[in-house]
């Protein structure tokens, strides 16, 4: 008999993306029909008028980083057969952290576990953090990571992560076109299914 394993999924929402908006909402139950075990990071306090400012966006990362690390301190990743983060936007960058250091690819850190990720609109600074098998998803017309100039696409294919690039979307995977948009959602679940199966 085959042994069932023990998987677990964390979800790193946005500033203001929360965990019951679409992406993460329909990402999460993907997660838990394929068998893992659910957990939400709920992260606030974040400073206002975030996006174009450097430091508000910096002190933003510190301030999710801090409460993720808290609320995942009992956690032994070790325990788990599998494990996938998922996150969005600047959720992303602390997932990318988070799973950087239990890998052990930083000094702190003395743990040795793989850990796939999931990047709803990831942004530059998610790719300061090595990341090891992920997928990622982003928009041709996201203003956070520079619209038409955005690096995204680039940074993913040095990294050899496959990126779908959502046309006329936002920085939520959205456009004016509502009918449009959810053609691109259930696209953008479908890949999403066919990582975590």
């Amino acid at each position: 008999m085959e042994k069932e394993l023990h998987k677990l999924a964390v979800i790193f929402p946005g500033i203001g993306y929360t965990a019951d908006k679409p992406l993460l909402y329909f990402g999460r139950r993907i997660a838990v029909e394929y068998g893992y075990e659910v957990r939400i990071m709920d992260y606030k306090g974040f400073p206002p008028k975030v996006k174009g400012d450097r430091n508000r966006m910096e002190e933003s990362f510190f301030i999710a980083l801090r409460q993720a690390e808290e609320m995942l301190a009992g956690v032994d990743f070790t325990e788990y057969d599998d494990i996938v983060f998922i996150g969005k936007s600047i959720g992303t960058i602390v997932a990318a952290k988070i799973a950087a250091d239990a890998a052990g690819t930083a000094p702190e850190s003395p743990a040795k576990t793989r850990i796939r990720q999931v990047l709803y609109t990831p942004l530059e600074d998610t790719f300061r953090f090595p990341i090891g098998e992920a997928i990622a998803f982003t928009g041709d017309d996201d203003p956070w990571v520079g619209k038409e100039n955005s690096r995204i696409p680039a940074l993913c294919k040095e990294r050899g992560i496959p990126c779908r690039l959502v046309p006329h979307a936002n920085h939520s995977l959205e456009s004016k076109d509502v009918f449009a948009d959810m053609k691109e959602l259930r696209k953008v679940m479908k890949e999403t299914e066919t990582f975590l199966k």
